[in-house]
């Protein structure tokens, strides 16, 4: 299966981008700096949802509609009483093809099925709201997850394009780590 290809493959990119992310989370003392972190999340989010609208129809991922998205990042900063006027600087990978919107999807879908342990950590920083994103799907985490790999792994044909789909999915992991490398305090409040 594809996913588990790219799983295996993207190892390491995963470690760097989930090793900065934990540091970032470990910083907030407040609501305005976890809505500061939360704008890294939306600025990349809302980019490269941006880049793959093209590519995603309701034929390829029948239940994207019902996806977590970066509406849901600017819901749970406005709960914290910010805005989503400064934010980082962003770059996304290049996405020319359904394939490789999924495989950047893969990417953002991944860290959605991290949010639950995100959400352990803000709680203990004392964190009270702002969490609709980072709630995932619930109890239908599992049946979200199996479906988008089914329609990810639809989409490889052979080893060029399993291969095309790696380097897509490093490439996001890669520029989402990038953002989260800027200063923190210029996207905070």
């Amino acid at each position: 299966m594809l996913s588990t290809k790219i799983k295996e493959a993207t190892r390491e990119a995963h470690q760097q981008l989930e090793k900065t992310v934990v540091l970032k989370l470990k910083s907030i003392r407040s609501a305005e700096d976890y809505a500061g972190f939360l704008k890294y999340f939306y600025a990349y989010f809302n980019a490269v949802e941006s880049v793959i609208a093209p590519y995603i129809s309701e034929t390829l991922l029948p239940d994207q509609a019902d996806r977590r998205n970066s509406s849901y990042l600017r819901n749970d900063i406005e709960a914290l009483g910010s805005s989503v006027d400064q934010l980082p600087v962003v770059y996304t990978p290049m996405i020319n093809s359904p394939l490789e919107a999924l495989s950047a999807l893969y990417v953002l879908e991944g860290s959605i099925m991290g949010g639950p342990y995100i959400v352990q950590m803000l709680q203990k920083y004392g964190m009270t709201t702002g969490f609709s994103f980072f709630s995932g799907y619930g109890e239908n985490t599992g049946r979200m997850w199996g479906a988008f790999t089914a329609a990810l792994s639809a989409q490889a044909g052979n080893a060029e394009e399993e291969a095309q789909a790696i380097r897509t999915a490093n490439e996001t992991f890669a520029r989402f780590g990038d953002v989260f490398e800027q200063d923190f305090q210029t996207v905070a409040g």
